[in-house]
């Protein structure tokens, strides 16, 4: 290895992307707009779910039940219906997701000490958000249902009763329970896969394209060398990017940053490291710089964003996908990022996936080094 030889084609690189500034730019501002993009629309935070309510009873018991789904941030009554024709058109029409129809004999049928149902009417043509209504729904109703439940004990005894299990509930880490707080950390893991597969996918392929690979050859320069040379100035860019996200994703969208800075830049550095290296192998085999883009960006993109556990759990995908996913490094950078942000984990739980992804890094480096090699031959 001749750091001299390494030197001179990473000032080459770094030439090219300064006499080139819509790119440059592009580099620095895409991942930010992505991050604001994508930190601002995805969401999985439900909340203010419009609904109707179709009282057939009108009894203090059924008022006080909807008293109870008013009172509620999950949901926003838009209105009263007055039969069924306007619950299926405000479903039709998009104004309303759910509705909420209390029968006749309600209130009658809780004095008696019996049992009252409640008919839920929901669009399911989005089935996660109907899920989570539904969620909220039965939440409403089994709250009201031990209240209920309470008061005819009290009356009964005379005095007041306490429940025999009470819960006591402590969330950890996402205490607010805010989607944006596990969604923008793994953002960044989306954005530096993408960033670097495309920057990096286009270099050796323009040296095909332009004849200045031949010259290139032609030199004393050793394949490993050009590797680290061309991913050199792109290391440094996808940093400032990591370092742009961070402050992003903490300052903006305020997520929590509990965890130890030095290990978060160390895990991205190999991270990106990796990602650079998969670019440039990409673009010394297909010698297209099209090419070399849709399928460096197909590799990059989709897997990290479907893949990686980033928004869809990995534990729910069906088996096949889950063997897939061990080998998508996005996967465990993912990991090491909500660890790192919201959990405050360090080195002694990371490890293994820190391991992984240097054992990815070095497996790819070594891979688009040989085939450089047998260019050269």
């Amino acid at each position: 290895m001749n750091f001299r030889r390494l030197r001179a084609v990473a000032r080459k690189e770094a030439l090219h992307i300064v006499r080139d500034p819509l790119s440059l730019i592009a580099a620095l501002v895409i991942p930010l707009v992505l991050l604001l993009l994508f930190g601002y629309a995805l969401t999985l935070d439900v909340d203010r779910i419009p609904a109707y309510v179709y009282d057939l009873d009108k009894t203090p018991q059924s008022r006080q039940l909807i008293s109870r789904f008013q009172g509620s941030r999950y949901f926003q009554i838009l209105g009263f219906a007055t039969d069924y024709t306007a619950i299926g058109k405000g479903i039709d029409d998009g104004r309303i997701l759910m509705a909420v129809v209390v029968p006749r004999d309600f209130g009658r049928s809780l004095l008696r000490g019996g049992r009252a149902d409640v008919q839920l009417l929901l669009d399911g043509t989005d089935s996660n958000t109907a899920s989570l209504a539904l969620g909220y729904a039965q939440g409403v109703m089994a709250a009201y249902s031990s209240n209920i439940q309470a008061e005819a004990r009290n009356r009964e005894t005379g005095g007041r009763l306490r429940m025999p299990v009470e819960p006591e509930v402590r969330v950890w880490y996402n205490s607010s329970l805010k989607s944006k707080n596990y969604i923008v950390p793994g953002l960044i893991a989306v954005i530096l896969m993408i960033i670097a597969s495309m920057l990096t996918s286009l270099t050796i392929a323009r040296e095909w394209e332009t004849g200045t690979m031949e010259q290139l050859l032609a030199t004393p320069v050793r394949p490993a060398e050009l590797v680290l040379g061309k991913l050199s100035a792109f290391f440094v860019l996808g940093m400032i990017d990591m370092a742009m996200s961070l402050v992003v994703g903490v300052l903006v969208f305020g997520v929590p940053m509990e965890g130890n800075l030095l290990l978060l830049f160390f895990a991205s550095s190999i991270f990106l490291f990796g990602a650079l290296c998969w670019g440039i192998m990409l673009s010394s085999v297909l010698r297209s710089q099209l090419l070399a883009y849709q399928v460096g960006l197909t590799t990059s993109f989709l897997p990290a964003f479907l893949m990686s556990g980033f928004i869809y759990s990995i534990d729910n995908m069906p088996k096949a996908v889950q063997l897939i996913t061990f080998i998508v490094p996005a996967r465990y950078f993912v990991t090491i990022l909500k660890g790192i942000f919201l959990k405050g984990a360090g080195l002694g739980v990371l490890w293994f996936e820190l391991l992984l992804l240097m054992v990815y890094a070095l497996l790819v480096f070594v891979l688009a080094a040989r085939k450089l090699r047998r260019k050269v031959a």
